[in-house]
């Protein structure tokens, strides 16, 4: 029990390494940043913020198989269309079911898109789908989905290591289109021990943000986002 002086000393007497160094910040960081070009392709506008929603499914997706064995416990996952899967130990055949990132058809998940929407939500843990998505297309208050990107391994420089995923959109829908709200889609695919075979879960919401502030996309121009993932030990 300490008493007195010793109390008062209590900062004096603390070892060295357990003061605040420069190292004691978050070793993961998530940043997003947004590009919108005219359509002779100069950069018209920069948003950049720091991104921090993961969503119940990201939380659950990632949580290691002998949690749910040694709890008992299960994890419901719920698809952009709202439907709802139980997960749990005997849902998935292996420990890992999520390998680096990655886009097409090579399963047993893979990275679909970063969606964009006109709507927000006050919540994102809870977030199963965008509040208002935009549509890929040219019609009124639509934007064109290029081919989404990322990086083909993690990149190293220094003791950083990142990853960067990006998608561009295009505006020809006659008129000024604003983006409030983005989101990561993922395809989530496994192989189901209780079903006795190969399931597709459909798309899910993973990470989502609201911007800052609503970002406008002139009739003829393009908005290029940026997620950056980075553990920096």
């Amino acid at each position: 029990m300490m008493v007195g002086k010793a109390v008062d000393d209590i900062d004096i007497q603390m070892p060295h390494d357990a003061y605040l160094q420069d190292k004691d910040g978050p070793t993961f960081k998530a940043y997003l940043t947004a590009i919108v070009r005219n359509e002779k392709g100069d950069i018209v506008k920069v948003h950049k913020q720091r991104s921090h929603s993961p969503t119940s499914n990201f939380i659950g997706m990632f949580l290691p198989r002998n949690w749910f064995n040694n709890t008992g416990e299960s994890w419901t996952i719920i698809n952009i269309n709202g439907t709802s899967y139980t997960h749990n130990a005997g849902s998935i055949s292996t420990p890992n079911n999520f390998y680096y990132p990655t886009t097409g058809s090579n399963y047993p998940s893979y990275f679909v898109m970063i969606q964009v929407g006109s709507g927000q939500q006050s919540n994102p843990y809870s977030a199963y789908s965008l509040a208002a998505p935009i549509a890929n297309g040219s019609g009124t208050g639509q934007l064109i989905y290029g081919q989404s990107s990322i990086s083909q391994a993690p990149i190293v420089s220094g003791s950083t290591a990142y990853f960067v995923i990006s998608q561009t959109y295009f505006n020809e829908s006659g008129n000024l289109v604003t983006v409030s709200e983005v989101g990561i889609i993922i395809d989530i695919y496994m192989y189901n021990i209780n079903a006795g075979g190969n399931q597709n879960f459909g798309y899910f919401l993973m990470w989502y943000d609201t911007l800052s502030s609503p970002i406008s996309v002139p009739n003829g121009a393009s908005l290029t986002i940026y997620y950056t993932f980075s553990v920096n030990p």
